[in-house]
């Protein structure tokens, strides 16, 4: 069981409608009334959005879960309580969906996996919205949104389903028949929030090789005509990760190219968002620049995939637009090492800061 499992929640406090599959989608649940107190007078409501008493039997699994937004009405997400240990659950990651992959109550969602004889469908829909909205890795703690900030979902928003994702890297403790609702309680209100947040993945494919220390990087351009207000980072690899360091580039008077601290963290701390390094505004012209220092002591070389045994090369960045909508690009990714590099000459980048995990101040 996950640590915070067992918590009541009445009926009406329910923004959402859980999706499960009987004979097609059957609807359970009840509409947030717009008469509730915890949300007509601003208040915040409580929903939890946990796994329904799975028992995953293949190691490496990730698994989904659909809920479906009220279509009436308008929601906006101001905080993530995660409810799940890093004994139980590798990492979690919240999807804003415009449709889920499936009407499944659960399905196999690791579309990064090599074919494993399974069906494996997407978290969202191939055709549809698709964006992370939050993720949780390595005991990482509630997370509240700043004042006036919140994820918008439903009836105004391309969000109309939101699905949860839990990678089950090990499965011993599920033998015997046990169950987990990992997962993640999500605090809304319906008090419109001028400022909208969103969340930009950067990561990176690529290889590490034997014994060596490589830097996966990648870098992206702004180039849609809104102003970003950082204000939390995520860093994420998996064991040979040593740090992870996310940059706002940019371009001064002289031509030259100034390069910002946004983050910067051991990602064997816990995975949890951090406070950004600078709230200084991304506008358009802006690069987002990410690097992750792997160190292998391994006798093999190691991929970037989804398993426990591959590596990953991922910074999130959580930031807010005060009038309009968040950015269209969702996404950031390179084909990192040994074909994507800061320093190649088709990346534009100059000035590049020298950055070493042994510079790493927590």
């Amino acid at each position: 069981m996950s640590r915070i499992s067992g918590v009541s929640i009445p009926l009406g406090c329910f923004l959402l409608i859980n999706v499960m599959s009987v004979n097609g989608l059957v609807e359970q649940g009840m509409y947030q009334s717009s008469n509730n107190p915890a949300t007509a007078t601003g208040e915040t409501g409580s929903f939890p959005f946990l796994m329904p008493m799975v028992s995953p039997q293949t190691p490496d699994l990730y698994l989904c879960t659909p809920i479906k937004v009220d279509p009436t009405t308008t929601y906006y997400i101001v905080g993530f309580n995660p409810n799940a240990t890093m004994n139980t659950a590798h990492h979690m990651l919240l999807y804003g969906c415009g449709e889920p992959g499936t009407m499944k109550t659960t399905w196999n969602c690791g579309e990064m996996a090599q074919s494993s004889g399974e069906d494996m469908v997407s978290p969202c829909g191939p055709h549809s919205h698709s964006q992370i909205i939050y993720a949780w890795a390595r005991d990482a703690k509630k997370l509240n949104l700043p004042e006036g900030v919140g994820f918008k979902v439903g009836k105004d928003s391309p969000t109309k389903y939101l699905v949860l994702q839990v990678h089950y890297a090990h499965i011993d403790k599920f033998k015997d028949g046990s169950t987990d609702d990992s997962g993640v309680f999500l605090d809304y209100t319906e008090t419109p929030r001028k400022k909208l947040a969103g969340t930009l993945l950067l990561g990176t494919d690529g290889i590490i090789p034997p014994m060596k220390t490589e830097h996966l990087e990648t870098a992206c351009e702004i180039n849609e005509n809104k102003v970003l207000y950082p204000f939390a980072y995520r860093v994420h690899t998996h064991g040979l990760g040593k740090v992870v360091a996310g940059y706002r580039v940019r371009s001064d008077s002289d031509g030259v190219q100034q390069w910002l601290q946004l983050g910067k963290r051991d990602p064997l701390t816990p995975q949890m968002f951090y406070n950004v390094s600078s709230h200084e505004p991304i506008v358009a012209g802006d690069q987002i620049a990410v690097r992750c220092t792997m160190k292998s002591t391994r006798h093999r070389v190691t991929k970037v995939g989804p398993t426990n045994e591959d590596e990953m090369c991922n910074f999130y960045l959580m930031y807010y637009v005060d009038h309009g909508e968040t950015l269209d690009m969702k996404f950031c990714f390179s084909q990192g090492a040994p074909y994507y590099y800061w320093a190649n000459a088709d990346t534009g980048l100059h000035n590049i800061p020298h950055i070493q995990a042994s510079n790493l101040i927590l």
